[in-house]
């Protein structure tokens, strides 16, 4: 398997969050329950980003894993 993550959709994945709770963000691509990690990188090389939120409310994770602000969308997927 490739350590290059794959486009899993190009828009983000809009989420609400809970203060003081973690989630696992997807970094490979590969995942089914996007945009969190269900495993699937392994052997990939990638591993998924840890995120605590601070505050409740919606947050925009990437979808297209190329976002400089992992995990979060910097509007990267406008130019793929």
């Amino acid at each position: 398997m490739s350590d290059t993550p794959i486009v899993a959709q190009k828009a983000p994945f809009p989420v609400e969050v809970e203060a003081g709770k973690t989630y696992f963000w997807c970094a490979c691509g590969r995942s089914a329950r996007q945009p969190f990690c269900d495993g699937s990188h392994k052997g990939t090389g990638l591993a998924p980003l840890k995120y605590e939120a601070e505050t409740d409310g919606r947050v925009f994770f990437c979808g297209c894993k190329a976002t400089a602000g992992q995990p979060l969308c910097d509007g990267s997927h406008s130019r793929l």
